[in-house]
């Protein structure tokens, strides 16, 4: 039995391996390709790329030409693309801001960006001093009990957050079960442009975080800055806020959005 899963387990891998190597020929051979020119330039029989290409348009990543019966990239191979480019963007446009912040406030200063599982922590400054947070790169924030992820809660789309929120509330009674009290809070933080937390996450740590914005004004990522209650004060009015709203509006600019 155990042999069997693993066979299962190494073929489901290989076949995960073919589906890639045919999606990335499409893009080398893009915009469209013939069955027999994919099939010579991934080096496999027709029969066998064919059945791959049927999975692929079925899932929306590859498409069929109905007059030329060529193939290309379907439209969720855009969106993936299109999706890590605003994340590679994004890092980019803002490692030497979020360094200048924490320079400035000498608060532990991070990027998050919304990956499969919610607002995932891509880049860190921490602050210089004995006393610091720390914030492991590549940490997955919860969204209702985060200042990140609550902002990228008021700027994403439902249908990006709903999933998540129904899990996290499932598991403990939080406050924002309640959808009106979700909803004005999403609302507030849109009029305000910012959110900050005092010990929700972790107590003695205040968070205050702000969102950037890409070229067609969706949320590209969410600069944090966090710190020890004694040493940060998290005021939503106060000077960190102000200079955490100059490094996100630079960032948005930098990005090609324009506030109007």
């Amino acid at each position: 039995m155990e042999k069997t899963s693993d066979s299962n387990g190494k073929q489901k891998v290989r076949s995960a391996e073919v589906g890639t190597d045919i999606l990335k020929a499409l893009a080398e051979l893009s915009p469209s390709t013939s069955l027999s020119r994919l099939a010579e330039h991934v080096q496999m029989p027709a029969s066998k790329v064919h059945r791959y290409l049927q999975a692929l348009i079925a899932s929306g990543f590859a498409e069929q030409n109905a007059a030329t019966n060529h193939y290309g990239l379907g439209r969720e191979a855009l969106r993936v693309g299109l999706a890590a480019l605003n994340s590679m963007d994004v890092l980019k446009v803002a490692a030497l801001p979020l360094a200048e912040l924490r320079d400035e406030l000498n608060e532990t200063c991070f990027l998050a960006v919304w990956g499969n599982q919610g607002a995932t922590v891509v880049h860190i400054e921490p602050a210089v001093r004995a006393v610091t947070v720390v914030t492991q790169l590549g940490s997955v924030l919860p969204l209702l009990s985060s200042s990140t992820g609550l902002v990228f809660s008021a700027y994403l789309p439902h249908r990006e957050t709903d999933e998540l929120r129904e899990k996290e509330i499932a598991v403990a009674d939080h406050p924002l079960k309640d959808d009106k009290a979700y909803a004005t809070q999403c609302e507030q933080i849109r009029a305000r442009g910012l959110h900050h937390v005092h010990g929700l996450l972790m107590p003695g740590v205040d968070a205050l975080s702000a969102p950037v914005f890409n070229s067609v004004g969706q949320i590209a990522a969410v600069l944090t800055i966090v710190g020890p209650t004694s040493l940060f004060h998290a005021d939503e009015n106060g000077p960190a806020a102000r200079r955490l709203l100059a490094a996100t509006r630079a960032v948005s600019w930098r990005m090609g959005y324009d506030a109007g």
